[in-house]
């Protein structure tokens, strides 16, 4: 078990015993870890059993209740399969839930294209700006912002990821500068757990690099202020994902925008998730190539 999910099936089972506004709702993913929970609270623990859809729509149920409902499966069970019932039985009824998925966008690529969701995010941006995305990239970084989620009625997307980073910020809701570039430096965000490949990937470069794990709603005012000419956004999911976000945040400022995430094309191959990194040149060198292209090309 990875340590994203771990800290997750750790922190929700306190909060059940914790809090007796907090209920879950699982679809067969995670129910044995959250057995003994279940067992104290069977009133605030479902299992639907495969049947996505169907949990999503008992989490907009409890949630018109006044329960702050907690729903989890992999990325492409919770938010591809069960698109209609976020956009009805959450969105639509203005009620929220705590989506918390694992697998990310090939964390599973070995069961094959069924177990990848790189445009999770995207999704969530066609319901519009009600929704709060996080996407944490350590596993001490899982606990408070899953904390933070539940203690609000907003909706929340909390996307967790085998990929980690070396360090925890947890504080990194806006974007928190990790190496400074001098005056009108570029700006690369790095998005959860993207960060250390980024920073390696720019190491010796004249950029600043910015972290967050919180990008929706993304910290714009933290990037007008730090932003050069350049921008690139490094993402763990589908690229270009923030690019109109960050268009219209500087449309009134000449820049030109990078986006790296994952390729738009579907590979059509297995592999473990460090080759889907690399065959979308999200390893550091990879990132390197296109960064350091990109920036020749403005001083050409």
């Amino acid at each position: 078990m990875t340590a994203m999910r771990a800290a997750f099936l750790d922190t929700t089972t306190a909060l059940l015993d914790e809090d007796p506004r907090t209920a879950l709702v699982l679809a067969d993913i995670s129910a044995s870890q959250l057995a003994p929970a279940a067992h104290r609270h069977p009133d605030r623990v479902l299992n639907v059993g495969i049947r996505e859809q169907l949990m999503v729509g008992v989490a907009g149920g409890l949630a018109l209740t006044g329960l702050r409902p907690i729903v989890h499966s992999y990325a492409t069970f919770l938010v591809d399969r069960a698109y209609e019932q976020i956009k009805l039985d959450l969105d639509h009824q203005g009620v929220g839930a705590v989506l918390v998925s694992i697998g990310a966008s090939f964390d599973g690529s070995a069961e094959g294209r069924t177990h990848q969701s790189p445009g999770d995010v995207a999704l969530f941006d066609s319901l519009g700006d009600g929704w709060t995305v996080r996407v944490p990239g350590h596993p001490d970084e899982v606990a408070p912002l899953l904390r933070n989620a539940t203690a609000t009625d907003d909706p929340v997307y909390l996307r967790l990821s085998e990929q980690r980073n070396a360090q925890a910020y947890p504080d990194a809701d806006r974007l928190r500068v990790l190496r400074q570039g001098g005056t009108n430096a570029p700006l690369v965000v790095a998005v959860g757990p993207m960060l250390d490949p980024t920073l390696a990937a720019t190491e010796g470069m004249d950029v600043t690099v910015a972290y967050t794990h919180t990008p929706r709603p993304l910290d714009t005012a933290g990037l007008r202020a730090l932003a050069g000419t350049e921008v690139v956004l490094v993402e763990p999911y589908l690229a270009g994902t923030s690019s109109a976000i960050v268009s219209r945040a500087m449309a009134d400022v000449p820049h030109r925008l990078l986006a790296l995430g994952v390729g738009q094309t579907d590979l059509r191959r297995y592999g473990d998730p460090a080759d889907h990194v690399r065959w979308h040149g999200l390893d550091a060198s990879g990132l390197r190539r296109s960064i350091s292209a990109f920036l020749r090309s403005a001083r050409s």
